[in-house]
């Protein structure tokens, strides 16, 4: 069973394509997202805010993302980017994005 992760960072993503996307993570996910853009499997991953507080809605989507993806080991061959379903976790996602000024 894989270790829960608790989220304490928004990045900036940046597809192949040149599309950017925001994401929560935490160093571990952080390095993991580096190691992808090393891989070509993204372009680039940037740290936009650190230290993030822990409210409610980082509790919301922190759990919704625990149950539902596998965290990438050392060995992945691809970037699976996170789906934001419409509803309680679509509105957690931008609730957090606007208490830390971005988007």
């Amino acid at each position: 069973m894989q270790e829960y992760q608790n989220f304490n960072l928004i990045e900036q993503i940046t597809r192949n394509d040149g599309s950017k996307y925001f994401e929560l993570g935490n160093i571990f996910l952080n390095g993991r997202a580096e190691l992808a853009a090393e891989r070509g499997f993204i372009q680039e991953v940037r740290i936009l805010e650190l230290n993030i507080p822990r409210s409610t809605a980082v509790k919301t989507y922190e759990k919704y993302i625990n149950e539902n993806y596998e965290f990438p080991d050392v060995n992945f061959d691809h970037w699976e980017e996170w789906d934001k379903p419409a509803g309680k976790i679509q509105t957690a996602f931008q609730e957090i994005l606007r208490a830390n000024h971005i988007n």
